[in-house]
């Protein structure tokens, strides 16, 4: 079959079987990506209550190696990475000189000397460029192995229950039920090394499979036959969005862009500025000191009239406190486990508290402010879910 909207895009090695299982394939940071199987209410509520398995292979892997790998990273990463141990993952931001957000990231300590940086797949090339610019005259090597590596995502309630069931680790079932929030390890995979890690994007208990792109067919079909009693599918991009969304993780391009910075979009418990030196830290301190004038903050639409169903904000729509705008929505949806139409907006902070509406498709509709997360995230050392101001 021809799909003519998804021509010339990149692929991942579990493209056709997305394709044969009558997945709505889309153009995604110029991949063919799985969007949706069966609907993304049922998707989202799988992860919700069950367990799926996400293609995530459009996601950029870096890997950094080198005697002065540890500093260097330090120097370009808003969160500290010098003296993260063995094992260890940080959530953390880059930042461009002014302090706007060139991406949000992992980063992995694989080894004494040894690093992997993961990225957004929008912004893998400009990272990837931005990296080997910083790299020149450091005592470092990158390796973008992006192209030769697979992820898969496994989530929800049952994801350790799954994990537990893979032939493949039946060695490293120690390994797996020690492994905390944010922590990972190696493993001689068939096809090379695989890194498994405690992490996700859902606010559910997750881990995701960094595989060489050989081994990612087989993984894939292992995970849904070994899963199939505990209700076990696969998921799009679609309700990957939605389940963010609900437990208030940022993503690029609508919490964070090069114009927002990190503070202003939440992630200020992302950002280390005692005794660190890094790229953007000094208009960081500042702002710190002085106070944001504009944040991200929760809000639910509210229905016009009893019995109707609340209008949804979607991204852009203008804030407005009386004639003036204060600011604009960053996401929205009708948060499927909720069941209330909610947004991210990034709104000026004299507005916080004030009686405002938001702007949908030309007609005002009441909000309210609520708080962050939506939906506590059921993640155990989930700091996204802690929501801290700025860490000294």
């Amino acid at each position: 079959m021809s799909h003519p909207e998804t021509e010339n895009l990149k692929t991942t090695p579990l493209t056709g079987w997305h394709r044969e299982a009558g997945a709505r394939m889309v153009p995604y940071a110029g991949f063919e990506m799985p969007v949706q199987y069966r609907g993304v209410l049922a998707e989202h509520n799988v992860v919700r209550e069950k367990v799926g398995i996400f293609d995530i292979t459009h996601m950029g892997e870096i890997l950094v190696t080198g005697a002065g790998a540890e500093a260097w990273l330090d120097g370009l990463a808003t969160n500290r990475v010098q003296g993260l141990a063995l094992g260890s993952i940080v959530y953390t931001a880059m930042c461009r000189d002014g302090g706007g957000v060139l991406d949000d990231m992992l980063i992995y300590r694989l080894g004494d000397r040894e690093w992997m940086v993961v990225c957004n797949a929008a912004n893998h090339g400009k990272i990837a460029g931005w990296l080997a610019e910083r790299s020149t005259g450091a005592d470092v090597a990158l390796d973008d192995v992006s192209g030769t590596t697979a992820l898969i995502a496994v989530q929800g309630p049952e994801a350790a229950a799954l994990l537990d069931r893979l032939t493949v680790l039946a060695d490293r079932r120690d390994d797996l039920h020690a492994l905390e929030f944010y922590t990972g390890f190696t493993h001689d995979g068939p096809g090379g090394r695989w890194i498994v890690s405690r992490t996700g994007y859902t606010g559910e208990r997750g881990y995701e499979l960094y595989v060489p792109a050989a081994d990612a067919a087989v993984l894939w079909d292992d995970l849904l036959s070994a899963g199939e009693d505990l209700g076990v599918e696969p998921i799009g991009l679609a309700a990957r969005d939605t389940l963010r969304f609900e437990v208030a993780y940022s993503l690029y391009g609508h919490e964070l862009t090069e114009e927002v910075t990190p503070l202003e979009a939440g992630i200020g418990w992302a950002v280390r500025l005692k005794d660190r030196i890094f790229v953007g830290r000094d208009v960081l301190a500042a702002q710190k000191a002085a106070g944001v004038s504009r944040r991200i903050v929760g809000l639910e639409v509210l229905s016009p009239k009893e019995g109707r169903p609340a209008p949804i904000a979607r991204q852009d729509a203008e804030v407005f406190s009386g004639d003036l705008c204060v600011g604009v929505v960053t996401s929205g949806t009708r948060s499927p486990s909720l069941e209330r139409s909610l947004a991210l907006a990034l709104v000026d902070v004299d507005a916080v508290g004030a009686d405002l509406e938001v702007d949908i498709r030309g007609r005002r509709a009441r909000v309210r402010m609520v708080p962050l997360p939506f939906l506590p995230a059921r993640v155990k050392g989930d700091p996204h879910a802690e929501r801290h101001p700025v860490n000294d």
